[in-house]
């Protein structure tokens, strides 16, 4: 059975839909570790309660950020993972992590992508009138949210909208398309080459698959 590992920073509820979805048979993978940043983060305790082995990995003071890097790197090569998925995890990754797993990392990013990338996208999707958010998964590579698109979910933005409830309604789509693009990658119908994202042999449009909600 192949394996992923999964990396967190907080309260991890992709990553509860991650499990569940293999717990079920629709990812036909197991978790094989989650690793966490952030010692604190509830989603350790999500994994230790699926009996899955979960691992804080915060960074010490003396270790610059490229040693940093070599350490995570080399913790999650333990696992050998077939595919290394971020969920909310919130460091960016270094060099020597993204060689050592080249076109095997997805993340999920919440906007519609290549519209605001980095943080607080809820807050600059409204201050920006949008009629439309949601949801992005992308391959992970060096530049910042800007990998090749795999899938996206939109969803409207309604004139009475506040944050919590557009993050209410984004999140549970990401619930929905971050099980599907991992199970597609794990099926090998999924795979990034040539600078692209790739379903079923065919290349995806910039923008990917796409998912109107």
């Amino acid at each position: 059975m192949k394996k992923i590992v999964v990396l967190i920073s907080g309260q991890g509820s992709n990553l509860q839909a991650l499990i569940e979805a293999c717990q079920q048979g629709r990812i036909p993978a197991q978790i094989s570790a989650v690793i966490s940043d952030q010692p604190q983060a509830y989603g350790l305790t999500r994994a230790e309660q699926a009996g899955i082995p979960a691992v804080a990995l915060s960074r010490p003071a003396l270790l610059s950020r490229a040693e940093y890097d070599h350490l995570l790197t080399q913790t999650v090569a333990a696992y050998q993972p077939d595919l290394v998925v971020l969920a909310g995890f919130m460091r960016l990754l270094g060099a020597t992590f993204l060689e050592e797993f080249p076109q095997q990392i997805l993340n999920i990013h919440p906007s519609l992508l290549p519209k605001y990338p980095g943080l607080n996208t809820h807050q600059r999707a409204l201050e920006s009138g949008d009629r439309q958010h949601g949801a992005t998964v992308h391959f992970v590579t060096a530049q910042l949210d800007g990998g090749p698109i795999v899938l996206q979910a939109r969803v409207p933005i309604d004139p009475q909208d506040s944050l919590e409830t557009i993050s209410a309604r984004v999140q549970q789509q990401e619930w929905q398309i971050y099980p599907l693009a991992v199970r597609w990658f794990i099926e090998g119908r999924l795979c990034m080459r040539q600078g692209l994202a790739w379903l079923d042999q065919q290349p995806l449009p910039p923008l990917g698959s796409s998912i109107v909600l």
